[in-house]
């Protein structure tokens, strides 16, 4: 399974928890490239230290991605660019 392929919370945070232990720094880049932010999920982390760290980051990373859906669509509402003026 890939994270992109759409998972539940569950089935991303099992592959979060793989990613932990198999591929911190893989995992580490991932959550950069997401652009999840670090003091949100360490303070997280902290508040609640008994959740499963996998829950956590999943929780994040679906947020941020529903973040990003959002924004994109508010700024399509706004005007497209017209096709010659695209790069």
């Amino acid at each position: 399974m890939q994270p992109w392929e759409n998972p539940s919370v569950e089935e991303l945070s099992a592959w979060v928890n793989d990613r932990i232990l198999h591929d911190f720094n893989g995992l580490l880049s991932l959550l950069y490239r997401l652009d999840i932010n670090e003091d949100k999920l360490r303070k997280m982390l902290e508040d609640i230290p008994n959740e499963d760290a996998g829950k956590i980051i999943a929780a994040l990373i679906i947020e941020r991605q529903l973040q990003k859906k959002k924004s994109k669509e508010l700024f399509k509402q706004e005007g497209e660019i017209p096709e010659e003026d695209r790069w």
